[in-house]
């Protein structure tokens, strides 16, 4: 069973490569990539089934024994945002049969999408700090080509600066491992886990963790975010909704590994900053996310928030605020993705993105302003949807904590990011209906499967919440625990 781990890796791997061999059979690339993402869910499926029945799932690749080879290691949380990076690659590429010109599709878009899921996932599942650095590059590599999609004046600006900052960024990561292993000697998470506490984590190794942290800060738009909201207006909206579910996601993720696996034991100085770090993410981008009036840079900004939230969760450290974080990040993934689809398809009707400029679409759009509404509450974390619970825990585990004034400002830009979103909804639906049916600049079809999958699941994990703690209990159990992931894979 444990052969399974690989498969969310290779599945996504093999189907892109075998569709940049039919570049023109757009039709063929689209069922294979449907295909390559059924079956890659399927598997995240079983995993997490085989983690929930048996314990953590260990690949030791070629058959050399960690610390020495390379490590796969599945366990709750590595198996559930697999599970979930799995479904939203599913209803984005739905999503991109409609919303992608037929010039676009012919520069791999499929394909590509199909890699960027091989990154997202193996950044996941490795055991080993420079293999993360290897699945980040994979992940970044496509998401640079897709980036640019469209050749137009804005999609080469917004690439050349995300393709510096991320090369920045890789080049401090790099020069973070080579530290660590210098000091460490050994790059493998739980082998990195087992000598930083026996060494004792003295003020070299805590400089060393805040150059880590500086790297996924980048990549997470923790803080460092100057390079997201323009980015992300920049592709096709089912590519700016993948970017907006997966790519920060990865960033928030390494965080988590790193300071709960390895750089937990001055948690009095690096989980101190990473509170300031995260309340003064949520603050300024709610800041920006009340400012604009373009529903692109509005949907970016809410991105910037989601992201101190979490990390806020992850640096207060306690088993509620933990398991709110997983919980959330969860969430969060699958309420991106649908609010940026259902963005994207506003902005596809009306033909602009600013406010001031879309009439009422109620009238004969009231599907999608249902949709975009749900959307809307779910992002605020508004009972009985899945939000509620996760921002629930957090602000639980932080006042138990006693960061007042933290759980405060979580609140209140939570009630920012719920007005942003608002008036979107107000500004594109309500008001008078200038435009009629006939004058739409696009049908605008393609939202309503992959909506309604997106919405039912955020429906279904608030009110299956109960079930669903189980396997994130699971998950921060790990987390909570790390000798637990250090004897499942030093033998």
């Amino acid at each position: 069973m444990n052969n399974l781990v690989i498969l969310p890796i290779l599945l996504p791997l093999l189907t892109g490569i075998l569709m940049f061999f039919i570049p023109r059979q757009i039709r063929l690339q689209q069922a294979m990539a449907v295909a390559g993402a059924l079956i890659t869910l399927g598997t995240s499926l079983l995993i997490v089934s085989s983690i929930s029945d048996n314990g953590i799932q260990i690949l030791n690749m070629g058959g050399w024994e960690a610390p020495f080879g390379i490590t796969l290691v599945a366990d709750m949380l590595a198996g559930l945002l697999v599970t979930t990076a799995s479904i939203v690659t599913l209803v984005c590429l739905l999503y991109a049969f409609y919303a992608t010109n037929q010039e676009q599709k012919k520069f791999y878009v499929y394909p590509l999408i199909m890699i960027l899921l091989c990154g997202v996932n193996g950044s996941f599942l490795t055991g080993d700090i420079f293999n993360l650095f290897v699945f980040f590059e994979v992940m970044l590599i496509s998401s640079y080509a897709l980036i640019s999609l469209g050749g137009g004046k804005i999609q080469l600006r917004e690439t050349i600066k995300y393709v510096v900052t991320n090369i920045i960024s890789s080049m401090l990561f790099v020069i973070a491992i080579a530290y660590l292993y210098s000091i460490t000697g050994t790059l493998n998470m739980a082998h990195l886990s087992e000598r930083v506490a026996l060494a004792g984590q003295d003020g070299l190794i805590t400089t060393v963790s805040l150059l880590f942290l500086i790297v996924f800060g980048l990549k997470a738009a923790l803080l460092l975010f100057f390079w997201l909201p323009g980015s992300y207006s920049a592709p096709p909206a089912a590519i700016a909704a993948l970017f907006a579910a997966l790519l920060t996601k990865v960033g928030i993720y390494a965080i988590m590994r790193m300071f709960t696996l390895i750089f937990y034991h001055q948690s009095e100085l690096t989980h101190t900053i990473l509170v300031w770090m995260s309340a003064l993410t949520m603050v300024l981008g709610a800041v920006g996310a009340i400012a604009y009036s373009d529903i692109r840079r509005i949907l970016a900004y809410n991105v910037i928030v989601s992201v101190g939230f979490i990390v806020f969760g992850v640096a207060v450290a306690s088993e509620a605020a933990l398991s709110g974080s997983v919980f959330y990040l969860i969430h969060d993934m699958l309420a991106k993705a649908l609010i940026f689809i259902l963005g994207g398809a506003i902005i596809s009707i009306a033909g602009t993105d600013k406010l001031r400029e879309i009439p009422g679409l109620i009238r004969f759009r009231p599907t999608l302003g249902w949709l975009f509404f749900l959307s809307v509450l779910a992002l605020a974390g508004v009972p009985p949807l899945s939000g509620f619970v996760g921002k629930v825990m957090i602000l639980q585990g932080g006042v138990d904590q006693r960061y007042y004034v933290m759980a405060a400002v979580g609140i209140l830009t939570s009630l920012l990011v719920m007005y942003s979103a608002m008036k979107i909804f107000i500004n594109s639906f309500w008001g008078e209906t200038l435009l009629s049916e006939g004058e739409e600049k696009s049908s605008g079809k393609g939202y309503l499967l992959p909506g309604s999958i997106l919405a039912a699941l955020l429906i279904g994990l608030g009110l299956g919440a109960e079930p669903m703690m189980e396997y994130v209990g699971q998950a921060v159990e790990v987390m909570l625990n790390p000798t637990l992931y250090i004897e499942a894979v030093l033998p």
